[in-house]
């Protein structure tokens, strides 16, 4: 048996982590088909592609692409999102609005001390799809797919609720300002760690940049496992 740990770094309004979280998924669950044994355990780590937007203030989602890569640029990604999207499962919207994301990487922040304190009381934490993993999992889709503003406390906590979450108390969190220097400093120190996003990082032995087909994380499980499975570490 080996176990997987899975550290990503990620933005919440980032298509292509959407998409390399899904192909990820997809690499999983193709293990898993051939090595049940093995477990994978997801973490998630904050990156701010526009970490000087003015928090809790909106903006046009397809007029911001269309600000930053002109009109016709804009349309040829939105283009390319949505065929790796139907690829991936993901049905891309363009539309909403989009701004800060401090707020939503602070909830993904939130859960996972949720989810430590839960596995503390002993509860049955999955590993795969974890209460952290599900929070960005409901924030990719609210953003992505269902066209919700994820700058909004009302739908950053209904995502928590969708995850299992206490939305009640997510909201009285999100009230405040808990985590939010712990968050920016660690998305700041990402920024300057990789040179993009999203970014795997497999059992601090190997690191994939960008939204990688299923097959490039499959062969590296392989790879590793060959490697070190029984804890008989070779040189890689």
């Amino acid at each position: 048996m080996t176990k997987f740990n899975i550290t990503i770094i990620s933005d919440t309004v980032c298509p292509w982590c959407y998409v390399g979280y899904r192909n990820l998924q997809s690499a999983i669950t193709q293990h898993l088909g051939k090595h049940p044994g093995d477990t994978f355990e997801i973490s998630w780590h904050p990156f701010q592609l526009n970490p000087n937007a003015p928090r809790g203030v909106s903006v046009d989602k397809a007029r911001s692409y269309e600000s930053k890569l002109g009109a016709q640029q804009a349309q040829i990604v939105f283009e390319r999102l949505k065929s790796a999207g139907e690829k991936a499962g993901i049905k891309f919207s363009f539309r909403g609005r989009t701004g800060n994301t401090l707020d939503s990487h602070r909830l993904i922040e939130f859960a996972r001390a949720w989810q430590a304190s839960s596995k503390g009381a002993g509860a049955c934490v999955p590993s795969i799809r974890s209460p952290q993993t599900r929070v960005v999992e409901e924030l990719f889709a609210a953003y992505f797919e269902h066209e919700q503003d994820i700058t909004s406390h009302d739908v950053i906590a209904a995502a928590a609720g969708q995850a299992g979450l206490y939305e009640k108390q997510v909201r009285t969190f999100l009230a405040g300002d808990e985590l939010a220097g712990h968050v920016s400093k660690e998305a700041e120190s990402n920024r300057r760690g990789v040179s993009g996003v999203p970014h795997f990082t497999i059992n601090d032995v190997f690191a994939v940049e960008g939204a990688q087909e299923p097959a490039a994380f499959t062969a590296l499980f392989d790879r590793y496992k060959k490697k070190f499975e029984g804890g008989r570490a070779a040189s890689l």
